[in-house]
C-alpha cells in the first residue's frame, strides 16, 4: 500500500464554485459506502497509490486504517466520527442532487487509473447507477470491482490477454456496434442494444481477446481474477471522447 506518498504531487489542482478537480499522478482507489471485504481492501492496497472516498466511503476507508486524500459527495452519509478523523481540507461538499456520489467523484478525479470498490453488491439501484456512470464518462479509466466480477466501459479498441475458458459478458447500456475476436462466439459485426440484444455468458477462446466499438455504451464484465489483465489492457487504449 502506497498511501503514505508525498502529497505534494497529488493535492487537488483546482477548486472553484463550479466543481472540483483533483489530479493524481498514480492510480486511485475510489471507495463507496457499499462495503469492503478484506480481500477487496488487499486488492486496492497492492495496486493503487492514493485513496478517495465517495461520501460514506470515507468511513469505509477509515475502518480499514486508511486516511483518504479526499472525500467527495453531498456528505449525507459521512459520519461525525469520520468528519473528525479526516482533515477538514480533504472533505469536499458537492451540494447538487442531480447525480450520485460516485458520479461526483469520478468526474472530479483525474488519474491514470481508478479502481472503484464499494459501489456494487448492496443495493441494486446503486449498482445500476454506478454502471450508468461508466458510460457517462467514457474517457475515464475506471474499473468497478465487485465481490465476484469487475466491470469496465469498453473503449474504441481494447485488447486483453485473458485466461482461456474464462467467462466474459458484454452488456450494452446504449445502442452500440461491436466486433469481437478471440471469443468462443466471436463476431465480425454485431449491433447490441439493452432492450433488444445483449452479449452475456460468452467465453475466452485462446487468451487473446480484442473488442472494437463504434461509440460509447458497452460494458465488459469478467471475473475479478482478470483485474491485472484489464489494467494492462486499459493502459494501452484510446478512449472515447467525453460527452458534449
Amino acid at each position: 500500500m502506497k498511501n503514505d506518498h508525498d502529497r505534494g504531487n497529488n493535492v487537488p489542482t483546482s477548486e472553484d464554485a463550479q466543481g472540483l478537480s483533483f489530479k493524481f499522478k498514480g492510480p486511485v482507489g475510489l471507495v463507496g459506502g457499499g462495503g469492503l471485504d478484506a480481500a477487496t481492501v488487499e486488492i486496492l492496497r497492492e495496486r493503487v497509490d492514493f485513496f478517495v472516498g465517495a461520501d460514506g466511503g470515507g468511513d469505509a476507508l477509515l475502518a480499514n486504517g486508511l486516511i483518504p486524500e479526499a472525500v467527495i459527495g453531498d456528505l449525507d452519509s459521512l459520519s461525525v466520527t469520520a468528519r473528525r478523523a479526516i482533515p477538514p481540507g480533504r472533505i469536499h461538499l458537492v451540494e447538487e442532487q442531480d447525480s450520485t456520489d460516485f458520479d461526483k467523484a469520478v468526474r472530479s478525479v483525474d488519474a491514470p487509473l481508478i479502481l472503484a470498490a464499494g459501489f456494487s453488491g448492496a443495493r441494486l439501484d446503486h449498482e445500476l447507477a454506478a454502471l450508468h456512470v461508466l458510460v457517462c464518462y467514457p474517457d475515464r479509466p475506471v474499473i468497478v470491482i465487485g465481490a465476484q466480477d469487475l466491470t469496465v466501459h469498453v473503449p474504441a479498441r481494447l485488447v486483453l490477454r485473458l485466461t482461456p475458458g474464462q467467462r466474459l459478458s458484454l452488456f450494452p447500456l446504449d445502442g452500440v456496434r461491436v466486433r469481437a475476436e478471440g471469443l468462443k462466439w466471436s463476431f465480425e459485426t454485431l449491433d447490441l442494444h439493452p432492450a433488444r440484444r445483449i452479449g452475456t455468458s460468452n467465453a475466452v477462446l485462446s487468451g487473446d481477446v480484442a473488442l472494437f466499438t463504434d461509440r460509447p455504451g458497452l460494458l465488459l464484465i469478467v471475473p475479478r481474477e482478470e483485474l491485472d489483465a484489464v489494467i494492462v489492457g486499459l493502459a494501452e487504449v484510446e478512449f472515447h471522447s467525453p460527452p458534449g
